[in-house]
């Protein structure tokens, strides 16, 4: 009863913003968000269809309220790596409570597009955290992920440095560092990291349902895969638990269980549809899996903690983590280098770059598509831009 009493002092009667509000983590968040009766809900994406359905169906559900517990709903056009806009938005109306879900999330897409990738997954938090502080937003809270650990892919490693911005940000705010970001009151950061969640956008349980609907085979990248999974609206209860609880700098990571093998997954997928799994020991079984490979940067198991020592807090299943940061005089300096790097387009500075910051591993070459294409052509069209 106390945990839930905070969360509602940490929404109720306030402004709350959410980012990326049409994605599956940030509508749900939204849904969450309004049963705890805020005046006013922000919602902020820049994909134009995935915010006229949240506003849609966050206006209808609205009605089912009592008319006192009725926020004002408010759906704003907007990318996070627009500090211009996104200034004007949090001036104007001073949200109490900022929930960061916005991220180029999908692993193989985010491989092939690395530097939009970082673009928005780095600096698109580093904007957000920017204004907010500039503004004295009291809560942030950084929507993260388990493949931040040890990161295999540019997607993983993003979202670490996404991180490493907001521990910085939260420990010159704790130390009261003479720094631009802290003309206001001290925004209390934190960072609430879990693992996959079932039926979010492009995740496999959707994947697997659609292939099974159109008679297979499903495609598996590897048969010993294994992933932690939650319920969308777990996730997302329990990101707003935990940013209540926050006290500053805090990284929460969810207890997702035991991890779960994708190839029972979808074996069971198979059963609970009324079929039977086609192999050599069911030649007649109308369903077929194949094992394709790993995609660029996908990795066989996920990790939830970087360090080993999580502390346990009030809430059975939210621990919180100990993890290294750098402190933003030396991140800062860390981002320019890499900014720098994406800017003339030399990936394997930025890969280096990464390497030493998030400690990622990148287990195969550059995947990135224009990089690709300009590697395949002479030199003399590369030069002409053709």
């Amino acid at each position: 009863a106390d945990v839930i009493k905070d969360r509602n002092q940490n929404i109720g009667g306030k402004v709350v913003l959410v980012t990326g509000a049409g994605g599956s983590i940030g509508s749900e968040l939204c849904r969450q968000v309004m049963k705890c009766a805020p005046a006013r809900l922000l919602l902020v994406d820049m994909n134009e269809f995935a915010l006229y359905q949240i506003h849609q169906e966050l206006s209808a559900a609205k009605t089912l309220l009592p008319l006192e517990q009725q926020p004002k709903l408010i759906a704003l056009l907007a990318s996070v790596q627009d500090e211009r806009r996104m200034d004007d938005i949090i001036s104007a109306w001073q949200p109490h409570t900022l929930y960061h879900a916005a991220a180029y999330k999908h692993v193989p897409l985010v491989e092939h597009n690395p530097a939009e990738g970082l673009r928005n997954n780095v600096w698109g938090t580093l904007t957000c955290a920017r204004v907010a502080a500039r503004h004295a937003v009291q809560s942030f809270v950084l929507v993260s992920t388990d493949k931040a650990v040890r990161p295999t892919n540019i997607m993983g490693a993003s979202k670490r440095l996404a991180e490493l911005v907001i521990q910085a940000y939260a420990d010159a705010a704790e130390t009261a560092t003479p720094m631009e970001m802290l003309e206001g009151a001290p925004t209390c950061f934190c960072v609430v990291r879990f693992g996959n969640v079932l039926g979010s956008s492009g995740s496999v349980v959707p994947l697997f349902r659609q292939q099974i609907e159109q008679g297979g085979p499903i495609t598996l990248t590897h048969a010993e895969v294994t992933r932690y999974f939650m319920t969308i609206s777990e996730a997302s209860e329990l990101v707003i638990q935990a940013g209540a609880m926050a006290s500053g700098g805090d990284v929460f990571v969810l207890d997702m269980g035991e991890p779960v093998r994708i190839y029972d997954l979808a074996q069971r997928m198979v059963e609970l549809a009324g079929l039977r799994v086609r192999d050599a020991h069911t030649p007649h079984g109308q369903i077929e899996i194949q094992v394709i490979g790993l995609r660029p940067g996908e990795k066989l198991f996920e990790e939830l903690l970087i360090g080993d020592d999580p502390h346990l807090t009030e809430l059975a299943r939210v621990m919180k983590a100990r993890e290294h940061f750098l402190p933003w005089s030396e991140l800062e300096a860390e981002l320019a280098e890499l900014d720098a790097a994406l800017k003339a387009s030399d990936l394997r500075a930025v890969r280096l770059l990464l390497q030493r910051l998030t400690g990622y591993t990148p287990e195969g070459a550059v995947v990135d598509w224009v990089e690709n294409a300009r590697s395949t052509k002479p030199p003399s069209v590369v030069a002409t831009g053709w």
